[in-house]
């Protein structure tokens, strides 16, 4: 048998103003301008000094008296339920009390960001082709498989597939060969090695352009059957397979290794964009300065216009339907805005506060650029300090960049792990990686060192460390295992 009951739940939610700032608060600061010209373009209530001067129109042109006739008087009392305080949207400055003007620094240089382009892979062999004596089919085909290349030069898509594909969507008959032959004319375009459908055809194309000397020839061979014993480094089996000694063997791998195996990302293929740091600290009379990027601290206000239109219609003594709409949607836009611009000042500060808590705490990094004095920290120790949650510092933390005195750095380079040294004190396990790395680009590549050996050496040094660690940092340098390190 069913029973109905009633039951309270007590349950937290985010408010829309709150997840509008947790938003913005993971933006950098490249995707806050672009967030904030699109609040801009949504909401007309909402401008900076450049749309200043944009208002919306006038009250002559947004109230006219005519607007009444036709409704009867039951339509004036629905008034009553949209008059509204307009203390809550007007501002007694000339500004409105909801202005934000940023907290960058003023003496900060302001200028536009400058920005590298060049001609795409795709066009740079759109214009080899048109230079190339083939017939227009040929020439339309091969369009076709360019089109086909991925971002690294290689064509993946089988020939049969491709032919296929030119049938059902423009009609054109084909076949594997011909298209087999358009693609050897294609890979004797630039770069070398475009157009190659495997590693071993990449590299192959490359050797074939090279002049035909001893070392390419062997490097041919290699290509050709020890692919696998070259990427294990095999080096005595190669020397046995193909018969020559040590000194053969290393002029034939350096002409391997110096060979390209993505000649498409050889050719930039979108525009190139400098990093911009969203902090700068700065060391003035051995005190440490924090301050905003000017891009991320825009200059916002509510739209005077606006504020003066809904004024307007407060004012007025004609009440109708058509009114309160007009009001209604005036004063959404406007919250909007409000809510807009509080969340960008919640924004601002509490990157800066964060900011600052982690200068504090890596005081003696910021004043130097010295790695070795970069103290342990983890998310937690800020949240603690700033009274926050691990989740918001970690979103500021995310994708954003600080410029200092020594370089610019990423905010995830400052947390790491402590590691316990032999006189009890606590390090960085940055300032490890950094020893073993060291380490591992002064050893003989003949030799290369086991993880085994490097813990032994970072024990003797005091760091209490243990070889799964060592083998996970390596990993996370990118540096690959001792028989990988190998060379001749």
């Amino acid at each position: 048998m069913l029973k109905q009951g009633l039951s309270q739940k007590l349950l937290q939610k985010l408010s829309p103003q709150q997840i509008q700032f947790i938003q913005l608060l993971q933006l950098n600061t490249l995707e806050l301008e672009k967030r904030v010209d699109e609040e801009i373009t949504e909401n007309p209530a909402l401008e900076t000094e450049k749309t200043e001067g944009s208002d919306a129109e006038s009250d002559e042109d947004k109230f006219d008296g005519d607007d009444s006739d036709g409704e009867d008087e039951s339509e004036e009392n629905d008034y009553d339920d949209y008059e509204t305080d307009l203390g809550d949207y007007m501002g007694d400055d000339e500004a409105g009390d909801y202005a934000y003007t940023g907290q960058s620094d003023p003496n900060e240089e302001k200028r536009e960001l400058p920005f590298a382009t060049v001609n795409t892979l795709y066009d740079m062999l759109n214009e080899q082709l048109d230079a190339v004596n083939i017939s227009d089919r040929d020439k339309m085909l091969a369009r076709h498989l360019i089109g086909m290349l991925e971002e690294d030069g290689y064509l993946r898509r089988p020939l049969k597939n491709i032919a296929n594909d030119l049938a059902f969507m423009s009609q054109t008959q084909t076949n594997e060969q011909e298209l087999e032959k358009v693609l050897h004319i294609l890979q004797s375009f630039d770069p070398p090695g475009i157009g190659a459908r495997s590693l071993d055809e990449c590299l192959m194309i490359q050797l074939n352009k090279m002049e035909q000397t001893h070392e390419v020839q062997q490097a041919k061979k290699i290509i050709h059957h020890h692919m696998d014993d070259l990427a294990k480094k095999h080096y005595d089996k190669l020397m046995k397979a193909l018969k020559i000694d040590r000194d053969d063997l290393k002029g034939v791998i350096d002409t391997i290794v110096h060979l390209n195996p993505k000649p498409g990302e050889s050719q930039i293929n979108v525009k190139a964009q400098y990093i911009i740091p969203d902090f700068i600290v700065t060391v003035i009379d051995g005190e440490l300065h924090v301050s905003l990027n000017s891009k991320n601290a825009p200059e916002l206000r509510v739209n005077r216009g606006y504020q003066e239109t809904l004024k307007g219609y407060n004012e007025s003594a004609i009440k109708n339907k058509n009114l309160k709409n007009q009001v209604q949607f005036i004063k959404q836009k406007l919250d909007s805005a409000k809510w807009f611009i509080d969340a960008i000042k919640q924004r601002q500060n509490t990157l800066l506060q964060t900011m600052k808590c982690i200068v504090e705490l890596q005081k003696d990094f910021f004043l130097t650029g010295d790695i070795e004095k970069q103290e342990p920290m983890i998310l937690k120790d800020i949240a603690d300090r700033i009274g926050m949650d691990i989740s918001t510092v970690s979103r500021v933390a995310n994708s954003k960049y600080v410029q200092t005195d020594f370089g610019i750095y990423s905010l995830k380079e400052f947390f790491s792990e402590g590691i316990q040294t032999d006189s009890g004190d606590e390090v960085s396990n940055r300032e490890v990686k950094q020893i073993l790395k060291d380490y591992i680009g002064g050893e003989s590549k003949k030799r290369p060192l086991t993880d085994e050996k490097l813990t032994d050496f970072l024990n003797e040094k005091g760091y209490n460390i243990a070889r799964r660690t060592v083998a996970k940092y390596r990993e996370q340098l990118n540096i690959p295992v001792a028989r990988l390190r190998k060379e001749i």
